[in-house]
């Protein structure tokens, strides 16, 4: 029987990053509450949540959060082809700005070891950096940096030697060192944040729905599978029609700017033309031209969804039900938490619906709020478990609402004084 391979998030934290000044930090690991139980995971005497929801006003720092993980991410497998004299490209909080440290450190599984990475930059250079393993549950040096000089554990000495030559102050050790060594927990490490760790974001919804596409027009399975959440839905859809053509392209739809060379190439070559067509009684739809943004966003993100669940990763998403209606979002979120899977996915997301805290999904260690500090407008993120005297059948939704628990911009403000005055 094939052991279970276990890939989860289980804390993060960071400094100096857009909004967040002072350290925040973000857990999954559940608190003394046992709710929803069957929800968690154990895992070395301790238990996992399974999702958790961030919520805030707009400015507050939700955005920021998942950005600053998905910064590490993407200098996690960039920074390797940062050229000399190249600075990371990060955004410090404005009162500290690049003098001073931009702390980051994320505490994962995957291959079922723990791990703890973290680095630190300042003046846009990285200044200090570690990557420490768990083996039989106790933490173990993998390597530790200060500036372009690094040891490492007793397990690697020598092991990273090739990345002397490659280590520069603007790439990261461990991005070095996935590249230019064959230590298997660095590869497992450096995989997690490649292929594991899964952010969804505006500026990457394009490439959701052509994978989404590609998917449904090869696996049948997954095909039927998104029909058949669609169907639970009500939406009515009978099936899906999925194309993909090679067709040439032609000059007139190049862009001008390109040489002349380069439009020859593009010439000689084909692109993949992929048509969708929705099937209803009586009657079709074309998916990108005819059907709703919400319906679009459906096909692009369920895709990628029962491939997260399916193969246990973990997925980072910003506002979710942006396009969606609520019922869409409360099934999307459902799926998720009800699906039975071998492995542990787990999704943690921002939102502005706050229907989603009368619908019995989440625990309060599940449910974390963003909010700005009056003095320097630096974000703080903590959990509903950390605000006293919350029961457990409290109403969260009008809790949030009537701002009992912060992070709700503008209550008490007199719009008829203010425009009167105008």
């Amino acid at each position: 029987m094939k052991k279970e391979e276990k890939n989860m998030l289980l804390e993060f934290s960071c400094t100096n990053h857009k909004s967040i000044r002072e350290e925040i930090l973000f857990s999954a690991l559940a608190g003394s509450d046992t709710t929803y139980e069957e929800k968690t995971k154990e895992f070395e005497g301790h238990r996992v949540l399974k999702s958790a929801v961030i919520y805030g006003a707009n400015g507050s720092g939700k955005s920021n959060f998942i950005d600053a993980i998905s910064f590490v991410k993407m200098l996690v497998m960039n920074s390797i082809n940062h050229q000399p004299g190249q600075g990371i490209r990060q955004v410090p909080h404005k009162l500290d700005g690049f003098k001073k440290d931009s702390v980051y450190r994320i505490q994962f599984v995957t291959k079922n070891t723990r791990y703890v990475f973290g680095f630190s930059l300042r003046n846009m250079l990285v200044t200090e950096e570690y990557l420490y393993f768990f083996p039989n549950g106790r933490q173990a040096k993998i390597f530790e940096r200060k500036g372009e000089k690094f040891t490492t554990g007793s397990k690697f000495r020598g092991k990273l030697s090739t990345c002397k030559d490659v280590l520069k102050p603007n790439r990261l050790l461990l991005s070095c060192a996935a590249n230019f060594s064959s230590v298997i927990e660095i590869e497992h490490a450096y995989k997690f944040f490649s292929d594991e760790l899964v952010i969804y974001g505006s500026n990457n919804q394009d490439n959701w729905m052509q994978y989404s596409l590609y998917q449904m027009n090869t696996n049948d399975k997954v095909k039927q599978a998104v029909i058949a959440f669609m169907q639970n839905l009500g939406l009515g859809l009978k099936d899906i029609e999925v194309t993909i053509d090679q067709q040439k392209m032609e000059a007139d739809k190049l862009p001008p700017f390109l040489s002349a060379e380069f439009k020859n190439i593009i010439l000689q070559g084909s692109v993949d033309s992929i048509t969708a067509k929705v099937i209803y009684d009586g009657f079709e739809t074309d998916l990108m031209q005819e059907e709703s943004t919400g319906v679009k966003k459906l096909f692009g993100l369920l895709c990628p969804l029962l491939d997260i669940i399916v193969n246990g990763k973990v997925l980072l998403c910003d506002e979710l039900e942006a396009g969606l209606h609520e019922s869409l979002v409360f099934g999307l979120i459902r799926l998720f938490m009800d699906l039975k899977s071998d492995n542990f996915p787990q999704i943690f997301f921002t939102t502005h619906e706050t229907g989603l805290l009368n619908l019995d999904l989440f625990r309060r260690d599940q449910i974390w709020f963003t909010e700005l500090k009056k003095e320097d407008r630096s974000t703080e993120l903590y959990s509903l478990a950390e605000i006293r005297n919350i029961r457990k059948d409290d109403n969260f939704g009008k809790g949030y609402i009537s701002g009992r628990y912060g992070a709700i911009p503008m209550l008490n403000i007199d719009f008829a004084n203010i425009v009167s005055k105008m």
